[in-house]
Order: structure tokens, then C-alpha cells, then sequence
């Protein structure tokens, strides 16, 4: 096989997909299988993380097997093993961690320690090397967060969420609308076909910071629909969805936009789950690139979470000599503070 710069064997297993995959200079897939548990969670409404953790138990192995094979590559190729250790479900991130563990320690291989959410950023990878200083929003199902890259390597949020992230919200008034587990995708389509009727809240874009609420829009939403119910009045789905997601896009641009004054850069990078949001995609992709910023986001297949975007940051902490050991454990609460020198 010919030598390559670098050759990273990637695991993410933080929620409910296990995934491994083989990646090629930090921007090239060989492999990136994936084995989703959407069906096992659906009967709940939810991600069960007892049920997700004994998933990936039962699939990292196939996973990992499959990826080596379609990437054609063995153990010897590899240059060193990138492993979500966190943000995310304990339980789910110990069954990757101990997966890369055993595959870095047999074949005396670099261990290296990847934030889930730096893998959602480096997604755009695929598509175009990062340009810095870079402005990321991070959007998914746990995290709603502003992120400013200085540098290469270096990560500061500049807002969070202080309640539900944008993506728990969808899911949350997706059961009251009588959506099944994850609602975004079906709320996103019927958003296209309904019209803005309801004006629902849209919680601090008027304050002088970058955070987020969407707890307000969410109670708001269900308190309509509750009142509707208990007065017998039908109310028009479609248009609950479209006046919905509104709300949550315009907060969005907002607070986007505001960033982007106070922090120039070279490229905003939309990111996570929500990023394939059709809605928001192309509203924030019309305001950024008003301003005279480029826009960039991951393909949408690499938008949810899957071990390719690990494998990608994993290249780039690995040229900053990023490396953990055998004691590396799963951190649920990992923030985003700290820079790839400090994982040293």
C-alpha cells in the first residue's frame, strides 16, 4: 500500500449510532460505516440510554471489521485510532472508548482523544479545507453553541443554550403534533408546505449577548396546541410547524449574525444534526453570505453523528500531538473550552 501522511481508524459511539470509519489525511473517507438505532428508540419517544449502550456493544465489533474491509486496509496501515470521549451518554461512550483502547494498546497505536462536537465542525472538511479564524454554529439534539476558531485547534464557545438545544425542541413539540422519534426531519417537511400564523416568542435576540432559550418557544407551542385541544378548535399542523420553526431560525440567524460583527471571519460553519434542517440551511446561508462571508457545512449524509468527522479531527489534534493513554475515560460533560495542545 502506498504511505500516506496519516491513516486514522475512527469511533463514535456518544448516542445512538455506532459508526467506525477509515479516513485518509483528514479529508478523505475510505469507510465510514454506521449502524443506527432510530427503531429500537422510536417505541419510547426517545433515546433510552441503558438500550443504547447494550446497541453498541452488539455492533462495534461488526462495525469495525466492516470498516477495515471496505476501506482495505489492515491494522498495520494505520497510523493512530481517534475516539469520542465525550460530550455524550456515559454508558455509549465507554463501549467506543474501550473499543479504540483495545485496538490502540494490541497494535501499539496513538490514542487520540476527540470533543464530539469539534467532529460535527470538522465534517466541512470533506468539502473544504477550515479557513481561519472560523465562526461555527453547532446544532443538534444536545447542543445548541457558537463557536469561535481562532486557530487551528482552538475552540471557544462563545453562546450555548441555557435550556433545551435546538434539536430537543423539535423533538419535544414533535410528540405533541403526534410525530415519531426524531420529529426534525417530518417538522422541517411540513414547515415547507404550511404558513407563519402563530407568533410564537423568539427569547433574547434583543440581549446583548450569543446564548440561546428555546424552552419559552417550546412552552408556548405546547400551550397552544393544550388550549386548542380543550376548546375544541382544529388547528392547521403544517402551519404550527412552519410558525415553529420561524421562531427557532430566526433566533438562529440572529444571534449568528451578531456573532459575525463582533468576531470577523474568514468562514462560518454550520454544523450537527440540525444543520440538514432545510429551513435553517438556507436562511442562514442567504444572511451569512449577505454580510460577505462564505458559508460552508458538512454533506448532509456527515451532518448526524457518525465516526468520519471524528476521524478528520482526529487527523488534525494528531498533527498538534494531541495523544491520550490507557486511563482516557469517558467525559459526559466535556466542554468545549480547551485547546488540542492541552489534550496532550
Amino acid at each position: 500500500m502506498e504511505e500516506q501522511t496519516s491513516l486514522i481508524l475512527a469511533f463514535e459511539t456518544s448516542c445512538d449510532e455506532t459508526s467506525v470509519a477509515v479516513i485518509k489525511n483528514g479529508n478523505e473517507i475510505l469507510s465510514n460505516v454506521v449502524a443506527t438505532q432510530i427503531k429500537s428508540h422510536q417505541r419510547f419517544g426517545g433515546v433510552v440510554p441503558e438500550v443504547a449502550s447494550r446497541h453498541h456493544i452488539e455492533q462495534i465489533t461488526i462495525c469495525l471489521k466492516k470498516a477495515l474491509q471496505v476501506a482495505q486496509v489492515t491494522y498495520a496501515d494505520l497510523t493512530g485510532v481517534a475516539i469520542t470521549y465525550g460530550p455524550g451518554l456515559v454508558g455509549s461512550l465507554l463501549v467506543g472508548i474501550t473499543a479504540a483502547k483495545a485496538v490502540a494498546w494490541a497494535h501499539n497505536l496513538p490514542l487520540i482523544p476527540v470533543n464530539h462536537l469539534a467532529g460535527h465542525i470538522y465534517a466541512t472538511n470533506f468539502v473544504t479545507p477550515i479557513q481561519f479564524p472560523a465562526l461555527a454554529l453547532v446544532v443538534s439534539g444536545g447542543h445548541t453553541e457558537l463557536v469561535w476558531m481562532p486557530k487551528e485547534g482552538e475552540f471557544r464557545i462563545i453562546g450555548e443554550t441555557r435550556d433545551d438545544a435546538a434539536g430537543e425542541t423539535y423533538d419535544k413539540i414533535g410528540r405533541v403534533l403526534g410525530i415519531n422519534y426524531p420529529a426534525g426531519p417530518t417538522v422541517d417537511q411540513w414547515a415547507q408546505s404550511g404558513q407563519n400564523t402563530f407568533d410564537f416568542p423568539r427569547a433574547m435576540v434583543k440581549e446583548d449577548n450569543f446564548d440561546f432559550s428555546f424552552s419559552g418557544l417550546k412552552s408556548a407551542f405546547i400551550n397552544t396546541v393544550h388550549h386548542a385541544e380543550q376548546v375544541g378548535e382544529t388547528l392547521n399542523k403544517q402551519d404550527l410547524a412552519t410558525s415553529f420553526q420561524a421562531a427557532v431560525v430566526d433566533v438562529l440567524v440572529t444571534k449568528s449574525l451578531a456573532a459575525l460583527q463582533q468576531y470577523p471571519a474568514k468562514e462560518f460553519i454550520l454544523a450537527g444534526g440540525v444543520a440538514a434542517n432545510h429551513g435553517l440551511r438556507t436562511a442562514l446561508q442567504t444572511a451569512v453570505e449577505k454580510q460577505g462571508v462564505p458559508f460552508v457545512m458538512a454533506p448532509l449524509k456527515l451532518c448526524g453523528d457518525n465516526a468520519a468527522m471524528i476521524g478528520a479531527a482526529g487527523a488534525m489534534l494528531q498533527r498538534h500531538g494531541a495523544r491520550a493513554d490507557m486511563l482516557l475515560n469517558a467525559n459526559p460533560g466535556l466542554e468545549f473550552d480547551w485547546e488540542a495542545n492541552a489534550a496532550r
